[in-house]
């Protein structure tokens, strides 16, 4: 589970090479979500230089497989080594429309989360303002509608498991002590015993 910075497009591969006879091309991949990504159907914008006979054109995933660890692609019309030679070098993008929970579980944009209720035990306790990222983890902003603090809520599944982006919310199921027993600013700190109990 994790928050994408917004953007226009995202760069998910590039068009290394030929490969055998009939029209497959070896990718270098930019995405850690290789087989969510290159599903058959999905289609993608060409970086091509503007001589290139592909400039302006996209393309359609047919076949996505491993071949000696190796990430192979098939494209809808490519269907022999020199249509595929015609190709190589090209950087393959993707739209953000196009990027859904669907195509790849789990991550969303940092503008689709903000602004989404948050949802306990049924009832709605704050709102996300934010999303920081950070290399362990991602953690959203919630400020709670009971007294206006913003508490930190990591961004993972076991707190987090579930995202709606329909319905305008995500659930939460935060360990004791995140919300409630957070000290506020004129409250003394707990003693380290009074956290133990709490389960902290």
């Amino acid at each position: 589970m994790s928050a994408k910075s917004a953007r226009t497009q995202l760069r998910v591969g590039r068009l290394v090479k030929a490969h055998g006879l009939k029209g497959a091309l070896k990718l270098e991949l930019y995405t850690d979500d290789p087989d969510g990504r290159f599903v058959p159907g999905a289609e993608f914008t060409l970086q091509v230089p503007e001589s290139s006979p592909w400039h302006g054109k996209t393309v359609t995933v047919r076949e996505f497989k491993w071949m000696n660890s190796h990430p192979v692609v098939f494209l809808d019309g490519i269907d022999d080594r020199t249509a595929a030679e015609s190709i190589v070098r090209a950087i393959l993008w993707i739209d953000q429309d196009a990027v859904a929970p669907v195509v790849e579980d789990d991550a969303w944009y940092d503008h689709q989360l903000v602004g989404l209720d948050v949802v306990r035990d049924g009832e709605v306790v704050g709102r996300v303002t934010r999303v920081d990222h950070f290399p362990a983890q991602d953690l959203l902003g919630v400020q709670l509608a009971a007294d206006d603090r913003e508490v930190l809520v990591p961004f993972v599944k076991a707190i987090v498991p579930e995202v709606d982006m329909s319905a305008g919310r995500l659930v939460v199921t935060p360990p004791a002590g995140l919300f409630e027993d957070l000290p506020g600013d004129d409250e003394p700190r707990p003693e380290a015993g009074d956290e133990a109990d709490a389960g902290s």
